[in-house]
């Protein structure tokens, strides 16, 4: 899937409108290196939008403390 920005959009936001959660903005920049370093978009980019990760795929405890 892609997402063409609009003027004013951040990272946070893309996240909120194309997953309903501004917690995948790091998956987002992952998957546009050449965006990396952009704040506020400008309209009309082209991001790529991967698919949004199963809960199973997302680590947020050490190995050790996961079950």
């Amino acid at each position: 899937m892609i997402y063409t920005t609009t003027q004013g959009d951040v990272w946070d936001l893309i996240s909120y409108k194309v997953y309903n959660d501004e917690g995948f903005t790091e998956h987002l920049i992952n998957a546009n290196p050449a965006h990396r370093h952009t704040v506020i978009f400008s309209a009309d980019v082209v991001l790529n939008v991967p698919d949004k990760p199963t809960k199973s795929s997302i680590i947020s405890l050490p190995p050790w403390k996961q079950r």
